[in-house]
C-alpha cells in the first residue's frame, strides 16, 4: 500500500506539470498567432504610410504594402515562429476582405442603368483571359500566373485575383506577384490615360466608357477618369462595376470547371464551396437594397467601412507577399508579365475603336 501511494503521489505532480506545459503552450501559441496578424498589420500600416508619398500615392497602399512585405523576405527571410498569425491573414482575412468588398457593388445600379454596359464588360473579359492564355502559351508562360493576371485583368485587378485564387488552389506567391504586377501595371496605364486624354478626342462620356471597361481596378478607373469632369467618372465607375459584378458569375463558372478538372481524380483535388462568395453576394444586397433604405448609414460611415475593407485586403497580401521568394521564383514572373502588358495594351486599343 504504502508503495502503491507512494506512486500515484509520484504521479500527480508529473501530470500537473503537463497541465501546466501545455496550456503554457496554447498560451504562447495564441500569442504567437496574434503576433503574426500583427506583424501583417504593421506593414500594411508602413504600405498605407508610404502610399501618401509622393509618386507612390499612384501606385497604392496594396503594392507598396506588397512590396515592403517581399523586400522584407528577401532581406530577413520568412519569419517561421509567427507563421500560423500570417498565414491566417493571407488566407482568412482575405476572404473576409472579398466579404467586405460587395459593399461597394451596387447591384441595382447596374441592373437599371448598366445592362448595355455589361455586354462589353463580359467581352472585356473573354477578350482579357482568352489572350493572355494564349499569349502566354506562344511565350511558354507560367501557365498558373498568366491564368490569374488574365483574370485581373479583365475583371477587377488584385480583388478578383484575390477572388479566384482559393478557387484555382493557386500559390500563395502566385497570388501575391499577380496582385502586385496588376496594382503596379494598372497605375501605370491609367496615368498614361491621364495623360492622352486631351489628344484623344473623346467626349468626357466615351472616355468615361473607355476607362472603366479597360483599365485594372476600381482605383485605376476613377484615377484615369478623375481629370474628365463627374460625368465621365460616373460612366466609368458604372462600366468598372459591370466588370466587378461578373465576378460572381465567372467564380462559380470556374468552379463548375474546377470540379470538372478533378473529376476521377483523388479527392485532393476536389476543391471546397467559395463560401466567401455568398457572403460577396449577401453584402451587394445589402448595400444595394438595405442601405439608404432601411439603414441609414452617412457617407462618413460608408467611406470608413471601404477604408477597413482597403486594409484588411492590405493585411492578407502582406501576408502572400511574404510567401514570395525571389530565389524560388528567379524569372518565373517576367514571361507572365510580358503577357499581360501586351494583352492591355491590345484590350485598350480595341475597346477605344469600339466605344
Amino acid at each position: 500500500m504504502k508503495q502503491n501511494s507512494s506512486v500515484l503521489v509520484q504521479c500527480k505532480p508529473g501530470k500537473a506539470e503537463k497541465d501546466r506545459s501545455d496550456f503554457s503552450k496554447g498560451r504562447l501559441s495564441r500569442w504567437l498567432w496574434l503576433g503574426g496578424i500583427a506583424f501583417t498589420f504593421v506593414i500594411a500600416l508602413l504600405g498605407l504610410g508610404l502610399s501618401k508619398l509622393s509618386i507612390f500615392d499612384r501606385v497604392g497602399q496594396l503594392a507598396c504594402a506588397i512590396l515592403i512585405a517581399v523586400a522584407y523576405r528577401q532581406v530577413a527571410g520568412y519569419p517561421e515562429s509567427i507563421r500560423l498569425g500570417i498565414q491566417f491573414s493571407a488566407k482568412k482575412l482575405l476572404r473576409y476582405a472579398i466579404v467586405l468588398f460587395g459593399l461597394k457593388l451596387n447591384i441595382d445600379v447596374i441592373l437599371h442603368q448598366g445592362l448595355w454596359l455589361l455586354v462589353r464588360d463580359t467581352g472585356t473579359i473573354v477578350f482579357a483571359i482568352t489572350v493572355t492564355v494564349l499569349i502566354a502559351k506562344l511565350f511558354k508562360a507560367d501557365k498558373s500566373l498568366s491564368f490569374l493576371l488574365g483574370i485581373g485583368t479583365g475583371v477587377c485587378g488584385a480583388a478578383a485575383i484575390a477572388a479566384v485564387s482559393p478557387i484555382l488552389r493557386a500559390k500563395e506567391e502566385d497570388t501575391a506577384i499577380g496582385a502586385g504586377i496588376i496594382a503596379l501595371m494598372g497605375t501605370v496605364f491609367a496615368i498614361v490615360y491621364t495623360v492622352i486624354r486631351p489628344f484623344l478626342g473623346l467626349s468626357p462620356t466615351n472616355y468615361g466608357i473607355w476607362s472603366g471597361v479597360s483599365l485594372h481596378e476600381i482605383a485605376h478607373v476613377a484615377l484615369a477618369a478623375a481629370p474628365a469632369g463627374q460625368n465621365a467618372l460616373a460612366i466609368a465607375l458604372l462600366a468598372k462595376l459591370g466588370r466587378v459584378f461578373l465576378l460572381v458569375p465567372l467564380s462559380f463558372i470556374l468552379v463548375a470547371w474546377m470540379k470538372y478538372k478533378g473529376k476521377g481524380e483523388s479527392e485532393a483535388a476536389k476543391i471546397e464551396f467559395p463560401w466567401f462568395l455568398i457572403g460577396f453576394i449577401l453584402m451587394s444586397l445589402v448595400g444595394s437594397y438595405v442601405l439608404g433604405k432601411y439603414i441609414f448609414l452617412s457617407a462618413v460611415v460608408m467611406n470608413d467601412i471601404a477604408i477597413v475593407t482597403n486594409f484588411v485586403l492590405t493585411m492578407a497580401m502582406v501576408g502572400l507577399g511574404l510567401n514570395v521568394s525571389f530565389k524560388d521564383l528567379r524569372s518565373k514572373a517576367l514571361r507572365p508579365l510580358i503577357a499581360m502588358t501586351i494583352t492591355s495594351i491590345l484590350l485598350s486599343t480595341f475597346t477605344f475603336f469600339t466605344v
